[in-house]
């Protein structure tokens, strides 16, 4: 695939990492490393700084056979074709194989219900996953089919003409109707499985919100990722100093409510799809969970 810098004096591994989704550090430097990132046909080195305009070369490594065993688990599929499937994940189920949850996960599901159509492009522990969400959020996922399919969704990812709204129940109340958050997200510099807002090694992160409904002591915002970093929404609401309600990780460390993970929904996504261009939007509804946290929140 091709990718084209806009400035110069970027480390590679830096820009390989913000312009290929899923994509780490590590891995882009493992990419560079076995020479798989040319400039005119000249491989290139972790440590060389990008040239604004030149156009990148990067072969991604051929798709290893995947281990994972498929099994037979409740999916809720609210659209699919022969290229791809949107997903309504609930809460509490894990996305991606990991110590503790090797065969209880979205994608063990999904290698049962698609049998040998996924995708490859993320490598053997996330076959057909385009973009992610926690195990603690619900709602919608994309999962690609082909790597045709996984390919041009990355690239609407990576261009923000995917589009993907969230609901949150989040502390405080706020003076304005909506606004937007730009602050760049990385690593925390303390505690290593956080990300916060910071400015070193950090990537670009904008998140769009909006107020739907008042409770007092809380309310209920739409969120619009332009950009899709880890902790997103979690982290940049608790920059603002409106964590979300039962975020133990940003918020309070002590259960709220009765809910000890973040109130939080993948309630919509709008794409072209990759083979017709045809433009596509799928909603689902909030859960019944988060229905009754909100009822609950109204009679207070």
């Amino acid at each position: 695939m091709k990718l084209q810098a806009e400035e110069s004096g970027v480390r590679l591994d830096v820009f390989l990492a913000e312009g290929l989704e899923n994509m780490s550090r590590s891995a882009a430097q493992r990419l560079l490393e076995a020479g798989a990132v040319t400039l005119d046909g000249k491989p290139l080195r972790k440590q060389d700084r990008t040239v604004a305009g030149a156009v990148y070369s990067v072969e991604l490594p051929e798709v290893r056979e995947v281990s994972i065993e498929p099994k037979e688990l409740p999916l809720d599929v609210v659209w699919e074709d022969g290229d791809l499937l949107v997903i309504n994940k609930p809460k509490g189920l894990v996305v991606h194989p990991a110590p503790g949850h090797w065969d209880d996960t979205l994608v063990n599901a999904l290698m049962f219900h698609c049998r040998d159509s996924l995708s490859g492009i993320n490598g053997e522990l996330r076959p057909g996953i385009v973009h992610r969400i926690d195990k603690d959020t619900s709602g919608l996922l994309i999962v690609a089919k082909n790597d045709f399919a996984h390919q041009a969704l990355a690239e609407q990812l990576q261009d923000h003409s995917l589009s993907r709204t969230y609901e949150a129940v989040v502390k405080g109340g706020f003076k304005e109707d909506s606004g937007t958050v730009d602050a760049p997200i990385g690593r925390h510099p303390v505690d290593r499985k956080k990300m916060a807002v910071t400015e070193k090694n950090s990537r670009p992160a904008v998140t769009h919100w909006r107020v739907l409904e008042r409770f007092g002591q809380y309310t209920l915002v739409e969120c619009r990722l332009e950009t899709g970093r880890t902790h997103q929404i979690r982290v940049h609401m608790a920059h603002i100093h409106h964590p979300l309600l039962g975020d133990t990780v940003y918020g309070s460390p002590r259960p709220e409510l009765g809910l000890d993970s973040q109130c939080l929904h993948a309630r919509e996504l709008r794409f072209r799809h990759p083979r017709t261009g045809e433009e596509i939007t799928v909603s689902c509804p909030r859960p019944a969970w988060f229905e009754a946290v909100l009822e609950k929140l109204r009679r207070a």
